[in-house]
């Protein structure tokens, strides 16, 4: 009785190693192809024509050197506000050409220096600095307590 259950059982593992050699494989993520990644620009969707800077210090740099006054977009990739204005940012042709005339920064996080956030650390905030290395205080949004804030419909401003 033993030796008919063991072929039984013997014969049952050869057909199920047969049949998983002839079955299709199902795809998992490993095996999948996956599309290639675009490797990130500088502009981070923000105007990819237009030439950014990498860090602030390389901005300021910039900005001192070639008599250009600096714009710096605080934003996050997550936050809906700043993904609005960075859509009608990059879609609006005068304002596109008018960013050609500015050293650009975009940043995705902090800086240490505090004259980048003088009213405050929020999303989306645009700073204007001119060559001396002076954060413009006259050129603000239409927002009382968050001075630097810009929205889509802002960009007539």
């Amino acid at each position: 009785m033993e030796k008919s259950y063991m072929s039984v059982f013997l014969l049952l593992v050869v057909l199920s190693c047969a049949l998983a050699k002839d079955a299709p494989k199902k795809e998992t993520k490993e095996t999948k192809e996956t599309k290639p990644k675009l490797p990130q620009t500088l502009s981070r969707g923000w105007g990819d024509q237009l030439i950014w800077t990498q860090t602030y210090e390389e901005a300021l740099f910039r900005s001192k050197t070639s008599n250009k006054p600096l714009m710096i977009i605080h934003h996050l990739d997550d936050c809906p506000h700043s993904q609005a204005l960075k859509k009608a940012f990059a879609e609006h042709k005068e304002v596109q050409k008018l960013a050609e005339k500015f050293i650009l920064l975009n940043l995705v996080y902090e800086t240490t220096d505090k004259n980048l956030s003088p009213d405050g650390q929020y999303v989306p905030r645009i700073l204007f600095i001119d060559p001396t290395l002076t954060v413009r205080a006259d050129i603000t949004g239409r927002y009382s307590n968050r001075l630097y804030a810009y929205e889509p419909s802002d960009i007539s401003l």
